[in-house]
């Protein structure tokens, strides 16, 4: 190998404990992509997607892999183009290619309606308040950027204090073993490498890089959700409770996403078996239901709404369903939308209506 010019060694910035971490990490998630395949970056110009697009612009070469970026335009912001510009410019810097901006219409309300031309929609938001619809906008827009290019994978930049936001979150809103186990490192199309990491270190890997990451004023906005845990009750948790919080949360949503796999992979695994497709929909053995503990027969019930009939249920509709084996008195069909949920002698029969 030809010995390193002396202007290449100066223009390449020296290795930190931050670099090194975010290097490594991303390393882990490349490891099992196939030689020559391409991975997108969802940079939006901030620090944690900047630190993430900068280590894999240095790992991926050395695995074989092909790099880009994919930056999203909301539009929800004056400036919101120019600020999507320089983020593309930052990745060219970087040596990323191919490098395209999403340009998307957020909907707030729901509904959204394409525009033609130069400003054509690549996702809409829905309902769900405009946090929401933003993130439906722009996952929507990803997702047609990897199938445009043939992306292996799309890395995001979500980091561990992401992940304790988000287990908080999820526990405020009472909706389970899910919600607490916060965002999966890999879901899919989807990857997190720096899930693992503080925001402070990918800060400090941009500082360490010369990188000048843009900072979102959306985050300082305390109308959003995230925003009032990010900087009322994490920093509150942290003086009052423990100030290893952030860590502990994302233990949490570790372990209750170990546990909530298991669970899903016995009830896939019992279905095949237990599930028989009959005239408009299919049925489910009472007994079953009855027999097991409510942790695995509420997931069956909610995989075939799922899977048959596009539904996903709410805790309530799923404890009516189950009322038809667990507490069975000769109650009516229930009714969830588009779907007719009845016992008939031994089996719970789903029905499309």
């Amino acid at each position: 190998m030809a010995p390193e010019a002396p202007e290449d060694a100066e223009r390449r910035p020296r290795l930190t404990p931050a670099m090194a971490d975010a290097r490594r990490a991303v390393r882990a998630h490349l490891a099992d992509i196939e030689a020559g395949g391409l991975v997108l970056v969802a940079l939006s110009g901030g620090p944690d997607s900047l630190a993430l697009a900068a280590a894999t612009a240095f790992e991926a070469p050395r695995a074989g892999l092909r790099a880009g970026a994919v930056i999203v335009d909301h539009g929800l912001q004056e400036g919101s183009a120019e600020v999507a510009e320089r983020a593309a410019k930052q990745a060219r810097g970087l040596g990323l290619d191919p490098i395209q901006i999403e340009r998307v219409r957020v909907d707030l309300y729901g509904g959204g309606m394409p525009v033609s031309g130069d400003d054509a929609i690549r996702g809409t938001g829905g309902t769900g308040g405009p946090e929401a619809a933003a993130r439906a906008a722009r996952y929507a827009a990803l997702e047609v950027a990897a199938v445009e290019h043939g992306a292996a994978a799309v890395l995001l930049g979500h980091s561990l204090d992401d992940q304790a936001e988000t287990v908080l979150l999820g526990l405020a809103r009472g909706s389970g073993t899910l919600s607490i186990a916060g965002m999966a490192a890999v879901a899919g199309l989807y990857r997190r490498p720096v899930l693992g990491l503080r925001r402070e270190t990918l800060a400090q890997a941009c500082v360490d890089q010369g990188l000048e990451p843009w900072h979102d004023p959306h985050n300082d906005d305390d109308r959003f959700a995230r925003v009032r845990v990010r900087h009322r009750i994490l920093p509150l948790l942290q003086r009052e409770l423990d100030p290893g919080i952030v860590d502990a949360l994302a233990r949490t949503a570790a372990i209750a996403r170990d546990d909530a796999d298991a669970l899903d992979l016995m009830v896939d695994e019992v279905a095949e078996e237990l599930v028989e497709l009959e005239d408009g929909g299919c049925s489910v053995p009472v007994a079953w239901i009855a027999a097991n503990p409510r942790a695995l027969s509420s997931r069956l019930v909610r995989l075939v709404a799922r899977v048959e009939f596009g539904l996903s249920l709410t805790r309530a509709q799923t404890l009516e369903v189950l009322r038809l084996a667990t507490d069975w008195h000769g109650q009516g069909a229930v009714h969830l939308p588009g779907v007719r949920v009845n016992r008939a002698a031994n089996r719970i029969v789903f029905t499309a209506v």
